[in-house]
């Protein structure tokens, strides 16, 4: 296939930066959505060898109106549009309202824009996350297998009875996706949406951080519950949502969905399969160096998954997409070296 002109938004965020790094590795010509001249600054210091490939735009407040209509004018046109950008921080945001605004009205204004200005454009990949398919609660899910035909049932009165800010950001990823859809469904528009489905997220940063306080949620809860001034007779840690998969298999999924025949008008769940927290501490006390001694050892070989776990179907991101999946061993070895060089000042 021929190098794709691509806009990428949220260029600067976990996901967001290895997707850049693959799609400049692999010659494609990229826009880079951020929100401030600084932070395109350090965008563009991880990449000098890549200059002729790589142009930024800033684009401050994504639901604005027209907030990205300049952004998608360029020569050579873009025939892929890559949507990242949602908010997933927590102590970033003030209240329910900061994760449903970003998430829904960034997500309908780069649609709408390229329905504006960008005629060029064929494919719209956009990072949705299983947050948009699981029940999370809200129903049984005792021997659940999850399919991209599973929507979360989650409603806005809901998110406003509860006030709670995970709800609020499963609510605005659902919410989100379904303005998406709606907008792909029109007539007239030149484009087709494949969405991405992700659930846990962990692997290595490609992104700089200076320290561990700057962490992304899903890398910082590794950090909080496993390494971070932790004994081995300690606790472990609840498993949360044991879907995952490695940042990096994320990552190639989206360079993968620009290309793949009948990918266009489809969802897929992005997932390697369910991990523990006894599988996580066993592969961090064992591969990486210096977490045995603060690592909670539990009770090590134990599988400890939930009897009646809910798990995902990802057979189509195989299938259409062409996804291959790192082992646990690999995502989480990496991710724990990379930490404790973190917290060195490596």
């Amino acid at each position: 296939m021929p190098p794709h002109r691509v806009l990428l938004t949220g260029a600067n965020g976990f996901v967001a930066s290895h997707i850049l790094s693959q799609l400049l590795s692999a010659s494609h010509s990229v826009r880079a959505i951020i929100r401030s001249p600084a932070k395109a600054a350090a965008v563009k210091a991880l990449f000098p060898t890549y200059s002729k490939h790589l142009d930024f735009a800033v684009v401050p407040d994504m639901t604005a109106t027209g907030a990205f209509d300049d952004a998608l004018k360029s020569e050579p046109p873009f025939d892929v549009v890559m949507h990242t950008a949602s908010p997933f921080l927590y102590k970033a945001v003030g209240d329910v309202n900061g994760f449903l605004d970003p998430a829904i009205k960034g997500t309908t204004e780069v649609l709408e824009g390229i329905n504006r200005v960008a005629p060029s454009v064929k494919r719209v990949i956009l990072t949705s996350s299983f947050a948009a398919i699981g029940a999370f609660g809200l129903k049984d899910e005792t021997g659940k297998v999850y399919t991209e035909s599973d929507w979360n049932p989650v409603t806005l009165d809901l998110v406003k009875e509860k006030g709670d800010m995970g709800l609020a950001y499963r609510a605005s990823k659902t919410f989100a996706e379904k303005a998406a859809w709606e907008i792909a469904r029109k007539e007239g528009r030149g484009w087709e949406l494949v969405v991405l489905n992700p659930p846990m997220v962990y692997g290595p940063l490609q992104h700089k951080v200076e320290s561990t306080d700057e962490l992304n949620e899903s890398t910082a809860r590794i950090w909080n519950l496993f390494l971070k001034e932790k004994s081995p007779d300690g606790e472990l840690p609840p498993n949360g949502l044991p879907l995952y998969v490695d940042v990096r298999d994320l990552a190639q999924a989206h360079l993968l969905a620009m290309d793949a025949p009948g990918a266009g008008g489809n969802r897929f769940i992005i997932s390697a399969g369910a991990v523990s927290s006894q599988q996580i501490s066993d592969v961090l006390r064992r591969e990486v160096e210096g977490a045995e001694e603060r690592v909670p050892r539990g009770v090590p070989g134990k599988e400890g998954l939930a009897e009646g776990q809910f798990i995902a179907d990802s057979s189509r991101a195989r299938s259409v997409l062409g996804v291959r999946f790192r082992g646990v061993e690999e995502t989480f070895r990496d991710l724990g070296v990379q930490l404790l060089g973190i917290e060195r000042g490596m």
